[in-house]
């Protein structure tokens, strides 16, 4: 892989990691259409840590008041305004544990190699994203509770399945079990942090087999390429949840899953 083709992957796992079209499923893609082949899913999880340091920017004032709530409990010197928080990162852990137990099922089928399994996720992902808007979801932070998290964590797990959008899915779940709009997309980005992590350090260990493929100079590209189209895909994905207008994406998804039933080998 060289310089501009880790560029442009990087570009549309920016895009596509915010956007509810799945970026997993337009790396493979992606790989397949520039005739790339197989690589380590490292590569992939290089490029999820720069849309991971958007997401830690984004919603940085939720997450230091999380992080200020746990450090107090484990002080033992909690406050009564940290209940919420201490409620929330319990609910984040708790849809986390979910996430990996369906993750690690799925997980060694590596399916992110096989191109027409991703295009008929495509069309579940366009499914789920059509009935977004039919949900009227009012629950705030306040009223997140368990079944909620487990939900949304399952569904999450899912999402490992290339061309089943995290974002996409995780936030119709979330959508759908009750949860407002605004707190919705928030939720979902929140419970990306763990998931990306988990995913780094189940992955780091094939770093060195990377380094085989793909030079530090492309990888640096596709990295900062990641980190800027993430920044503005992620801002125009918020307003389009306050909207309710997930349902758009629907309308790339279909035919892009047809055409890779078709097209992919």
């Amino acid at each position: 892989m060289n310089f501009w083709q880790s560029i442009l992957l990087g570009i549309v796992q920016g895009i596509s990691e915010f956007i509810p079209i799945s970026s997993s499923g337009h790396l493979v893609v992606m790989r397949a259409v520039l005739g790339i082949g197989e690589i380590p899913l490292v590569y992939d999880v290089v490029l999820h840590i720069a849309t991971l340091i958007v997401v830690l920017v984004f919603f940085r004032e939720r997450i230091m008041r999380m992080t200020a709530a746990l450090l107090r409990w484990c002080a033992r010197r909690s406050r009564q305004e940290d209940a919420q928080e201490l409620k929330l990162t319990f609910l984040v852990v708790l849809a986390t544990m979910v996430t990996v137990a369906i993750a690690l099922v799925i997980r060694p089928l590596e399916l992110h190699n096989e191109p027409r399994i991703t295009a008929g996720a495509f069309l579940v992902t366009a499914a789920l994203l059509a009935v977004a808007h039919l949900a009227k979801g009012r629950t705030g932070f306040d009223g997140i509770g368990r079944r909620h998290a487990l939900v949304v964590g399952a569904v999450q797990g899912l999402a490992v399945i290339p061309g089943i959008s995290r974002s996409g899915s995780t936030i119709t779940a979330a959508l759908h079990s009750g949860i407002s709009r605004e707190q919705a997309g928030e939720f979902s980005f929140l419970l990306s942090i763990p998931a990306i992590l988990g995913a780094m350090v189940l992955e780091m260990r094939h770093l060195g087999e990377l380094g085989e493929m793909v030079s530090p100079m492309a990888m640096a590209g596709g990295f900062l390429a990641s980190l800027v189209f993430g920044f503005l895909s992620l801002s125009l994905l918020v307003r389009l949840i306050q909207g309710g207008k997930l349902w758009v994406f629907s309308l790339y998804l279909v035919p892009l899953g047809l055409w890779g039933l078709f097209a992919l080998t």
